[in-house]
């Protein structure tokens, strides 16, 4: 519907009340304001470039890798995949079999985040209501947990990046290209000669860096064994059980991971009820004032650019693991080894935030409304972080208490799609509980 279909709508009702209110005349202008304001945010003039996909049976309007094209069945199998816990099958300790996936770090009670400060594959312990009571297994050494240096980002809308992880190693495409001398043979960096974008080479390396695989009790598998032929015709039987092919069906799945039916996105389709006077107001501060489509733009609210805003990094009382040598803090710097990308990281997308405590590379945030704070005062807090590296878009915003809030609500609100349980499969071919396999998760879960 459009906006002057909506209009006219609106005061034909009115009519019939003798006129139209005037309540509906702040209301429509609001709308009005924020379509002035997403038509020049718009890189192409039209809102339609803020708008996530609905691919209703036609997956091609989902942006894909040209060497790993999106299908129903290759989906399929990638769904199951990323949930699968009988894929931890080379676990450090015997205990640690079957009791994580790609999901424990990345799923949809925390909208595709952990949910914890620190993501835990193997190792792990317990899982709450979403991910929030995961702790590490007390059986564990903290050196043989398989544990994040560095906050794992969301799985949300991965399509949009061309290029993952915070510091944009993996993928052989886009920002990478040129960065061949640092694809390290003996490191899953080296995974990037595939030749694959970020989402299809991140699965296939984190299969092997996550101490996944296959045995038996899959291949044998008469469901799995169906998927497969499906999702890759053309492929031998005894081919298809690869970490490559894997990769690329769980990859094919992350694309179709979309959060479309967030009321921000409803709106962008006409839909101008889905969301509240408030939070359109917090729209327009975000594409107006506020200036946070600088950096967050596009279907996801994200770039792939890599910024330096000064946050704090992930160490300190709280964090399991010594990360004193991890380069991880130098973000795409300890990719690229070039002195001006340090402490500059990916741009982030902004959907289903609000069911995660933590945020920004470090962890070092606790809600949304205190980053926008943080950069609504521009002051970097990580004083190691030379001035020369921060980003000119870095810098206070003037907005008042009530903007923030505003703000805040959009962000939380309006960017926040409800429905992530139709991305999750009923059940695994295996039978196996999911995200984790664990006793204090399966509990919780409910799941024995």
């Amino acid at each position: 519907m459009t906006l002057r279909i909506y209009l006219l709508f609106i005061c034909c009702v009115g009519i019939l009340f003798s006129s139209c209110h005037k309540d509906s005349d702040a209301h429509l202008s609001l709308d009005e304001q924020l379509l002035d304001k997403l038509g020049k945010a718009s890189k192409n003039g039209a809102i339609g470039f803020f708008e996530l996909p609905l691919p209703v049976g036609d997956l091609n309007r989902i942006p894909q890798d040209p060497k790993n094209k999106i299908s129903s069945d290759k989906v399929a199998l990638g769904k199951f995949l990323f949930h699968e816990t009988n894929l931890a099958i080379n676990p450090k300790y015997p205990e640690g079999a079957h009791t994580y996936s790609c999901a424990s770090c990345h799923h949809a009670a925390a909208g595709f985040q952990s949910g914890i400060r620190q993501g835990i594959g193997e190792g792990g312990s317990g899982f709450g209501f979403a991910g929030e009571s995961r702790v590490p297994n007390t059986l564990y050494p903290t050196d043989s947990l398989d544990i994040q240096p560095i906050r794992s980002p969301s799985a949300m809308n991965g399509a949009y990046q061309e290029a993952t992880l915070w510091n944009g190693q993996f993928g052989a495409t886009g920002p990478n290209i040129g960065t061949e001398s640092n694809w390290t043979e003996g490191t899953p960096k080296a995974v990037n000669k595939l030749g694959y974008q970020g989402l299809e080479t991140q699965a296939i390396a984190g299969l092997t860096v996550h101490r996944m695989g296959f045995d038996d009790e899959i291949t044998n598998n008469p469901i799995y064994q169906d998927h497969f032929a499906k999702a890759f015709p053309g492929v031998n039987t005894q081919d298809l059980f690869t970490t490559e092919l894997a990769g690329l069906a769980i990859a094919a799945y992350e694309r179709t991971v979309l959060s479309n039916e967030a009321p921000f996105q409803k709106w962008l389709r006409g839909y101008y009820s889905a969301m509240t006077d408030r939070q359109k107001e917090g729209a327009i501060l975000f594409f107006g004032k506020a200036g946070c489509n600088g950096c967050h733009t596009g279907p996801a609210l994200n770039a792939m650019q890599f910024d330096a805003i000064g946050m704090n990094d992930l160490k300190g009382s709280g964090v399991y693991g010594n990360f004193n040598e991890d380069l991880s803090h130098l973000g795409r710097g300890s990719f690229t080894g070039i002195t001006a990308d340090n402490f500059k990281f990916k741009v982030p997308q902004l959907y289903n935030l609000k069911d995660v405590k933590f945020f920004g590379h470090g962890a070092t945030f606790n809600s949304i409304r205190d980053v926008i704070a943080y950069k609504n005062i521009g002051e970097v807090e990580n004083k190691q972080v030379p001035s020369s590296q921060i980003s000119p878009l870095f810098k206070p915003l003037n907005l008042s208490e009530e903007e923030i809030d505003k703000l805040t609500e959009f962000v939380e609100e309006s960017l926040y799609d409800d429905n992530l349980q139709r991305y999750v499969p009923e059940m695994l071919p295996s039978g196996y509980c999911f995200p984790n396999g664990d006793a204090k998760s399966k509990t919780d879960l409910g799941c024995q």
